[in-house]
């Protein structure tokens, strides 16, 4: 696993989910209500998916000598992180029941909006739009990139105030894994050598974070879905948004470990 950086009690991993039956389908599933209810769950390449990325989880985890005690599992409640969070706890050797493994609703699928709930995946392209216009600007409804800033700023102080000295696996999905992913941009550049506890850097990384969204020549820039990952594991995967099944480190850069190309 990659060395934590300084500003960061815990080392983390990001898995985004399996493919689902929304993803089968072609459809939009964002919100809680939609999202929660098991029929959106995985499909069953998803859980083939869930299976690799755990089996992979768990080699880094022996390779590395971490022990089982000191690994958690923080999912969106979603159906098919839900899924996914199961099947990589039962694959690695963790109890799902446990206090091991945590939903937390901070983690949820950005929620775009009634006018684009349960309709065709093709209606991304005038949600992409939107953001690449404003990032402060939601759709009808929904939530807009700088809102899930603040609710996943807010998840990972959560997290960090919660645990330390643990290796944390995030599972949730690709719109709030790539915010997720600019939040640890925004830390990096905030952090220091002092000790100061994250909680009370949350506003600092909320507005860092923010202005990193709207600057095109960063490492990222969410509103044009443009990231750079650091490529350890060399599989096929999307510029516009993480693979289905992806895993990888948390840090400025993450790597990438998936084989399907999908959207939520």
């Amino acid at each position: 696993m990659e060395q934590t950086p300084l500003f960061l009690r815990n080392s983390y991993w990001v898995l985004r989910h399996g493919k689902s039956v929304p993803n089968e389908k072609g459809l939009i599933v964002s919100s809680l209500e939609n999202g929660t209810l098991e029929k959106f769950g995985l499909a069953s390449e998803g859980f083939n998916q869930a299976r690799l990325a755990g089996e992979l989880l768990l080699k880094e985890i022996e390779e590395k000598k971490i022990l089982l005690e000191n690994v958690r599992i923080c999912y969106s409640p979603f159906s098919r992180t839900t899924d996914t969070a199961k099947v990589v706890a039962d694959v690695i050797g963790i109890s799902f029941d446990s206090c091991q493994c945590k939903a937390m609703l901070e983690l949820r699928e950005r929620y775009f909006g009634p006018s684009f709930e349960l309709l065709s995946h093709d209606k991304y392209a005038e949600i992409w739009s939107l953001d690449e216009k404003d990032p402060f600007l939601p759709p009808e409804g929904g939530e807009s990139v700088a809102d899930v800033v603040s609710r996943l700023a807010v998840a990972l102080a959560a997290i960090e105030a919660e645990f330390q000295g643990c290796t944390v696996l995030v599972v949730s999905h690709g719109d709030p894994l790539q915010i997720l992913q600019t939040i640890l941009c925004a830390t990096k550049d905030l952090a220091s050598s002092n000790g100061i506890a994250i909680l009370s850097r949350t506003k600092e990384i909320m507005v860092q974070a923010i202005v990193i969204l709207g600057a095109p020549g960063r490492v990222l820039c969410l509103s044009e879905r443009r990231w750079q990952p650091l490529a350890i594991f060399r599989f096929p995967f999307s510029q516009r948004t993480y693979p289905l099944g992806f895993l990888g480190t948390m840090k400025a850069e993450v790597t990438d470990i998936g084989k399907y190309q999908g959207h939520d």
